[in-house]
């Protein structure tokens, strides 16, 4: 016998789910399927990266503890197309169908794994499609002589002089020169290597952050 995990998600508590639980239960019904599971999300939005709900019913799905998974809709359980075909990646891996009802997609089916395809091949051209974007972006801001990254961290060379000579912790000369522990420390460090610039700047501290 399978065991069924029925999603049902309303975005305010002054929706219901009863609707969708009635679709949900008449369609289990009809395909005779009795050990069915039921998990709800009142009033909360589709994009919440959290959803008690739909996160036990994941729980479930990973512990192998479902057969099939059934929604009232796509829209009533992905946060978006992206977590949807990963979400149906989890489940087609480990042998868990997922049944849409408005849909009418069952990937337990030929159509509903050919649907699934296409889904699959969406999300990878919009990652595709961002990716490119970015990396367009740093080409542009390069050949504009933008500089990318955060700027040098500068300090003053006599006072970094002097807490290099009195050979203060990395936490006083931090408090010193004006900038984090980690800066300090790697400040000293290129100081007595012979790495500080004329202005007082350590390569080695460009990417450590700023007090």
């Amino acid at each position: 016998m399978k065991r069924v995990g029925c999603y049902l998600r309303v975005s305010t508590t002054e929706q219901t789910v009863e609707n969708q639980r009635n679709d949900l239960r008449a369609y289990c019904k009809a395909r005779g399927w009795d050990n069915v599971t039921e998990y709800s999300d009142t009033g909360i939005s589709g994009t919440r990266e959290r959803r008690p709900g739909l996160d036990r019913l994941l729980s479930d799905v990973k512990a192998r503890r479902l057969d099939v998974v059934v929604v009232a809709a796509f829209d009533r359980f992905g946060r978006s197309v992206r977590h949807l075909v990963e979400t149906l990646d989890l489940f087609r891996h480990l042998d868990v169908e997922f049944i849409s009802l408005r849909e009418q997609i069952d990937t337990g089916s030929p159509l509903g794994q050919a649907v699934f395809t296409i889904i699959a091949a969406i999300a990878q051209l919009e990652r595709s499609l961002i990716v490119e974007r970015v990396k367009a972006g740093l080409r542009r801001a390069k050949a504009e002589g933008k500089r990318l990254g955060r700027q040098p961290l500068r300090v003053d060379p006599r006072r970094l002089e002097s807490v290099v000579v009195r050979k203060l912790s990395a936490r006083a000369a931090a408090r010193e020169l004006g900038c984090s522990t980690a800066s300090a420390w790697r400040l000293i460090r290129a100081r007595t290597t012979g790495a500080v610039d004329a202005d007082g700047a350590s390569h080695a501290a460009e990417e450590a952050p700023h007090a």
